[in-house]
């Protein structure tokens, strides 16, 4: 059975979880499953094979798990959304069909990652400038700086592009002074460390990005920002001291920022005491809370949790985009939520395998960095929700509402998958056009 075959088979239980949670939300909601819940799961089923289409035509030998699991995901979130407000439903659709897009185009335009090799230094720049431009012209929600006003009423979040580029740049580079960084030439406090030259320009550059981000008031996607540093770090030297280094500079960072600001210094009391303050700093991660708990082990199943008041209100805040994982754990209890959980295990996983298989260590860092992205982004984010680390505004990827957040995790699938086909597919040699000519003429001479 060929890669693409295997993929359309564990396709088809993805649709069904889309068509029969949207059912579900309908019957246990008094609803019709009318033409419009219909349709959304049609296109989304339709979207998914136009990906798969593409798939086989142009990267047929890729890791055949990889979008299956994104499906399923994605059929999850579109159905929490759905069962919350059917309008976003729709919504998210649109985003979705823009994602697909981007995901055709990205393969059919990038035949070859290693592309990107040669412009790292680029890429970085291009990193800093996007987060420099939501500084000058970004928009304040919710305490935070990171999205840009489009006409229409749409928004867009540079930050969610910077995470792809800044990969990219560490991959190149790294893999650049892969030798450098695997034999240090200096100890400090028992730590070996390599030259200050070495790391001085990623350093220099990932601090200006995590430092743009500080003065538009976001904490949640710094954290992102560096631990993608300190696993590729890794990753290149294979040296555990320079995890422990970063580690180091990232608890003593995060103390003097506690310490400075007073947002970090809300949202850490907020975390530590969210029930000294229930109605006010810590509301969200109360309600949040209250609802995981009323859930139990199975949950009451879709659309039967208390999710929306009387008044139309959420119980929880921003149920659709940050807390979409106690809106689908709150319906499917406890079992359901460790289901998703293993679903961005094995995605991670599967990236990771990718990375792997590579033959280069361009390839292995790139698809390393870009599985770690959507791994870490999602730790950081449930991670919040359930307080085992300080709750952020990061989006949980393929679940919740927005459209800059599916776009670039969409990207990311098809680079992942893009490294998996160039890894997976037989060797070829490419005989120059001029030569298979010349060949040919002797071939037909000989024959004559």
């Amino acid at each position: 059975m060929s890669p693409r075959t295997r993929e359309l088979g564990f396709l088809i239980p993805a649709a069904l979880v889309g068509l029969l949670g949207t059912a579900s939300v309908a019957n246990a909601q008094s609803r019709t499953l009318g033409s419009g819940a219909l349709t959304i799961v049609g296109v989304v089923i339709g979207l998914f094979v136009l990906m798969h289409i593409a798939l086989r035509l142009r990267t047929p030998f890729a890791d055949p798990y990889l979008l299956p699991i994104v499906a399923t995901i994605t059929a999850l979130g579109m159905v929490t959304l759905y069962r919350i407000n059917p309008v976003l439903a729709r919504e998210q659709v649109l985003w979705l069909g823009v994602a697909t897009a981007v995901f055709i185009v990205v393969l059919a335009c990038l035949p070859d990652h290693h592309v990107f090799e040669q412009y790292r230094y680029l890429c970085g720049l291009a990193a800093v400038a996007l987060l420099v431009i939501t500084m000058i012209f970004g928009t304040d929600i919710s305490g935070a700086k990171l999205w840009i006003r489009l006409p229409g009423g749409q928004s867009l979040q540079p930050s969610e592009l910077t995470k792809i580029l800044l990969v990219l740049f560490l991959a190149g580079y790294l893999r650049d002074k892969r030798e450098l960084l695997a034999v240090p030439t200096r100890r400090i406090a028992g730590i070996a460390l390599p030259p200050v030259a070495v790391l001085g320009p990623v350093l220099l550059l990932v601090g200006a990005c995590l430092g743009v981000l500080g003065l538009l008031n976001d904490f949640g996607t710094p954290l992102l920002y560096f631990g993608v540093f300190i696993s590729m770090l890794y990753i290149a030297s294979g040296r555990g001291s320079y995890v422990v280094a970063s580690l180091t500079c990232l608890v003593v960072g995060a103390l003097a920022i506690w310490a400075v600001i007073p947002h970090v210094h809300t949202r850490v009391d907020a975390w530590l005491h969210p029930f000294s303050d229930a109605q006010g700093q810590g509301y969200q991660i109360v309600q949040s809370l209250y609802a995981l708990a009323n859930a139990g082990l199975i949950g009451p199943g879709w659309g039967q949790g208390f999710l929306i008041g009387p008044n139309g209100n959420y119980v929880v805040p921003v149920l659709d985009t940050d807390f979409i994982f106690t809106a689908y754990a709150a319906e499917l209890g406890f079992i359901g939520a460790m289901a998703l959980l293993c679903l961005f295990v094995v995605l991670v996983a599967r990236g990771l395998t990718i990375a792997a298989q590579a033959p280069d260590g361009y390839s292995k860092l790139l698809a390393a960095g870009l599985a770690t992205t959507l791994g870490l982004q999602g730790f950081v984010i449930i991670g919040g929700i359930v307080r085992v680390i300080p709750l952020t505004g990061v989006t949980l990827p393929f679940m919740s509402y927005g459209g800059s957040s599916v776009v670039t995790n969409f990207a990311i699938i098809a680079m992942l998958l893009i490294i998996s086909h160039r890894s997976r597919a037989p060797f070829r040699p490419r005989v120059p056009r001029a030569l298979r000519a010349n060949a040919q003429q002797q071939i037909d001479s000989l024959d004559g």
